[in-house]
């Protein structure tokens, strides 16, 4: 099979039949074999009744559903652990992105070679309120992730070699860095492709929210983290906690200091209490020891839960 195509979709019933027909034109017309996969988060409208109806009519088409709303992360999830097509095509279900798009992401995946090919849809349709966030996001992503050459870290349109998409984990709200997750499997051929946007014709964006920027520095942060001292926390955690056990050695070699020279002078000595001294060494040697402890624990226990990508899929057609 030449494409798989996710599209991971919350209340999208009035755009689905026009985005349908638009991907079955682009297909015939360029002779792809293919498929596509619905993946439905927990839509509370009529979203899945029109899935069902569109695969009853093309056998190419293929359903999810969720039980409740999950996330786009885990639909992406679930979408490439079922995709079977040699290229994987990522798009959003609301008509912003163009079908039109995907012979030429499909030509720089197997021709010029890209693991994964990036959209970037330099010129947007969306208010000032996002475009803005959205560039300090981006600017931030490639100062961390290193990728260089991307501008729109979290374009929904994308195109991906079927080896990338099948050994990357997508959960929580990753999908923004699925670039960065490819670069860390080993996959650094990434590309990008400046594409169509195109404004919104039913509803309000489902995938997103104010926080979605905070959210996502600090998601950015959690996966730097990870791919650089995730293998090895104690060269952080150790470092940190050694350094505050020295300051508080310090400390109390000062509060002893300061004892022994009122002893050698004949005077009372003070309480080592009455030092402030005394409660920084404290103070640093207990965090010094935690450090030591605790270190990245909680992370990598998170990392590898084993239900972390346990989502209910009510049916699957």
């Amino acid at each position: 099979m030449d494409i798989s195509i996710v599209v991971p979709l919350y209340n999208e019933a009035e755009s689905l039949p026009s985005l349908h027909e638009w991907i079955e034109k682009v297909m015939i017309d360029n002779n792809f074999t293919y498929e596509i996969i619905f993946v439905n988060d927990g839509s509370t409208d009529d979203s899945w009744k029109v899935i069902e109806e569109i695969s009853k009519k093309d056998n190419n088409v293929h359903g999810i559903k969720f039980r409740r709303n999950y996330g786009k992360s885990p639909a992406l999830y679930c979408g490439f652990k079922q995709a079977e097509g040699d290229v994987v095509i990522t798009m959003d279900a609301d008509l912003q992105d163009s079908p039109d798009e995907i012979p030429e992401l499909y030509r720089m995946i197997t021709e010029d070679g890209y693991d994964l090919v990036s959209g970037y849809k330099q010129k947007r349709y969306d208010p000032l309120s996002k475009t803005i966030p959205t560039k300090l996001f981006n600017a931030t992503a490639r100062k961390v992730s290193g990728i260089k050459n991307l501008h729109d870290f979290n374009c929904g349109l994308k195109a991906y070699r079927r080896e990338v998409v099948k050994n990357i984990e997508v959960y929580g709200e990753m999908h923004r860095y699925i670039p960065y997750l490819a670069k860390n499997a080993g996959f650094d051929k990434i590309g990008e492709k400046v594409v169509h946007h195109q404004a919104r014709k039913f509803g309000k964006t489902k995938f997103g929210g104010l926080n979605r920027f905070f959210n996502g520095y600090l998601d950015l942060l959690s996966l730097w983290f990870l791919n650089s001292f995730g293998l090895k926390p104690m060269h952080v955690f150790g470092f940190l906690g050694t350094l505050m056990f020295i300051i508080g050695f310090i400390a109390v070699l000062v509060v002893g200091g300061i004892k022994l020279v009122a002893i050698c002078q004949g005077v009372p000595a003070p309480l080592v209490t009455n030092s402030p001294y005394f409660y920084i060494a404290l103070t640093m040697m207990i965090l010094g020891t935690q450090l030591f402890v605790a270190g990245f624990l909680g992370e990598l226990i998170s990392r590898n839960a084993e239900g972390r990508n346990d989502y209910k899929i009510e049916k699957v057609l």
